[in-house]
């Protein structure tokens, strides 16, 4: 299914729940209403912005559909901009002037022998106004470049919600159905093609006008003398459905949408109900949200009972669907047959460029989540409560200064496209891992969380055996007969350094990996020999104040060295790839958290082992 129909088919699960706009509406900004007496005077000027933190923002109110504008002045119908509306901007307005007499001839066309009182009402304030009136009451500046809308005096409602102003918005528009136009590439029946597509509102980065999902504006982009929507033909009826449906479900206020992107990806889910009910599909969005999402908080308790945390129910539902059990018995609102689709959306200039489409049935995405949680599995794990999100995972171990802006785009992208298809998680992301680790960023369980998750899925779908030297899965915990020499050197490495720490206590300015970290992960031949030396200097003094914390230190270095070179002399590589970097970067981390014996051991590696945790 194509992200069009898909889009199509959603607007009827819209309509059915009464949030779908009318053929030929759309929702926009709205900050004022102008109220009009029958005689077209202005008499008030109501402010319809709400509250939003400290800030008041313009209202989201179904009006008639926008005008797409380039460059030209095109004004839109019983709405528009201060521009339009009165002539007046806060702006220099070269051509403000021209931008309100469009708008005046357009409605005096339209509403020449009208026999409804509020759009005669219109019309006589068109007539009669002139924008020198706004420096009049009830008008202020903070009007200007605001969108506005009328209202007759003693309505509730708005002018354009009249039904005389529906049926002048109904014969504006052109038939959406038409037996000699071309054949709908959405719906499969001959319709007149739309020409120029909705505009798209609501993508991070984007512009805040909207932009094209579909468009063309270059001759490269064109055939056979074609001219814009007749490239693609998609009936008027089809282009304003999916428009809607996508704009209503980038709507910040969505539950379709995530909060904040992946990357530069603006991410919207929806469930298809053809196959399953409207409860079902609903239950669908909620716990793809909750398993996708992990960190947005708290779910609806009416929808996962007062008792129980979202984090709780997110862990049950993944733990039972990693068992194989039916996805009704880990949640009763689910049935067979919901189809689910994820859409990732970037800016691009005037365009926006989709940077992965995924769909299939729920099931499927369910247990490719569930299979991407247990790759991240590590010991000790760096969250305690909630599922890792994508996002908090990526700003951890690859974004500069830890910011959400600095994630790199095309890596986001991949990722989540890896997560949802079970795919190989990008190289990128092992490589920008290591990179920052090299940067002098603190090994924390984020990293070696990311660092594994790539590590293991590669091994499993190469299915590289455990039996061959060097390899092996990555293990989650501890594991001190793990074959990898990257992992061995790791662990030989946290040992030195425990040692190092151990001789100049815990103030030390400059540890070993602070110093070592990257050379010893990538060129260990000609790190370690420096290392080792000043370690047997560092256990010389702890031996003196330390005898039997020493002792514990030399047994687990012999037994690492050991694993290293079994029965042959002491050797290192004098490079390691990128797996091995990543094995030594397991290593490290575990070997740090391990409890060497004793309680002295225990005390200084539980509390070494808390270094870097995070817990967001």
């Amino acid at each position: 299914m194509t992200i069009l129909q898909a889009l199509d088919r959603y607007y009827d699960r819209m309509a059915a729940r009464g949030e779908a706009e009318a053929p030929g509406y759309s929702r926009e900004k709205i900050s004022f209403a102008i109220t009009l007496s029958s005689d077209g005077e202005p008499i008030d000027c109501i402010d319809l912005r709400e509250i939003n933190g400290k800030r008041l923002v313009p209202r989201q109110i179904e009006v008639p559909a926008a005008i797409k504008r380039a460059s030209g002045i095109a004004p839109n119908l019983l709405w528009d901009k201060s521009a339009y509306v009165l002539g007046r901007t806060a702006g220099e307005g070269r051509r403000t002037a021209d931008e309100h007499a469009a708008f005046k001839a357009r409605h005096a066309g339209l509403l020449t022998g009208t026999a409804d009182v509020g759009l005669e009402a219109l019309a006589r304030f068109l007539a009669a106004w002139k924008p020198e009136r706004f420096d009049a009451a009830p008008f202020r500046e903070d009007v200007l470049d605001a969108n506005i809308v009328f209202r007759l005096e003693g309505d509730q409602g708005f002018l354009h919600g009249r039904d005389a102003a529906r049926r002048l918005v109904a014969g504006s528009s052109p038939p959406a159905e038409n037996s000699g136009g071309t054949i709908c590439l959405v719906t499969g029946r001959a319709a007149a093609a739309q020409r120029l597509h909705a505009s798209i509102k609501g993508v991070d980065g984007a512009q805040s006008s909207g932009a094209s999902l579909v468009s063309f504006n270059l001759d490269a982009f064109t055939s056979y003398n074609k001219e814009q929507g007749d490239n693609a033909p998609v009936s008027v009826d089809a282009a304003f459905r999916y428009g809607a449906s996508l704009n209503r479900m980038l709507g910040r206020a969505s539950r379709n949408r995530l909060p904040r992107p992946i990357g530069d990806a603006t991410v919207v889910f929806w469930a298809d109900a053809a196959g399953a009910s409207e409860a079902a599909a609903a239950a669908a969005e909620d716990i793809f949200s909750a398993l996708i999402n992990p960190s947005a908080g708290e779910a609806d308790p009416e929808k996962l009972g007062d008792d129980v945390s979202a984090a709780a129910k997110a862990r049950d539902f993944m733990d039972q669907v990693a068992a194989g059990r039916p996805l009704r018995n880990a949640d009763q609102r689910l049935t067979d047959g919901v189809r689910f689709h994820v859409l990732g959306l970037s800016p691009n200039a005037a365009r926006l460029s989709v940077r992965f489409w995924l769909d299939g049935s729920f099931a499927t995405f369910a247990r490719r989540l569930s299979e991407h949680y247990a790759d991240l599995a590590i010991e000790p794990a760096p969250w305690r409560a909630r599922l890792p999100a994508v996002n908090r995972l990526l700003v951890k171990t690859t974004s500069l200064q830890e910011k959400f802006d600095n994630i790199p785009p095309l890596l986001a992208g991949e990722m989540m496209r890896a997560v949802l298809t079970g795919g190989l998680y990008p190289r990128t992301l092992l490589s920008a891992a290591i990179m920052r680790l090299r940067a002098g960023d603190e090994l924390t369980g984020w990293h070696a969380a990311a660092i594994r998750a790539v590590l293991v899925r590669h091994q499993r779908r190469k299915r590289i055996s455990a039996d061959i030297p060097g390899r092996g899965e990555t293990p989650v915990s501890l594991d001190r007969e793990h074959p990898s020499i990257g992992y061995q050197l790791g662990r030989l490495f946290a040992v030195y350094e425990l040692a190092q720490r151990s001789a100049l206590g815990r103030g030390v300015k400059s540890t070993i990996r602070d110093k070592y970290f990257g050379a010893a992960s990538a060129t260990p031949a000609s790190i370690f020999p420096v290392i080792i030396s000043n370690g047997q200097n560092h256990l010389s003094k702890v031996r003196k104040d330390k005898p039997g914390w020493a002792h514990v230190l030399e047994r687990e270095l012999e037994e690492i060295v050991g694993r290293i070179t079994p029965a042959r002399p002491f050797s290192l590589p004098r490079s390691m790839p990128l797996e091995d970097q990543g094995e030594f970067a397991i290593g490290y981390y575990h070997q740090r958290a391990a409890r060497l014996g004793g309680s002295q051991a225990d005390q200084f590696a539980a509390e070494d082992s808390e270094e870097g945790e995070d817990n967001a």
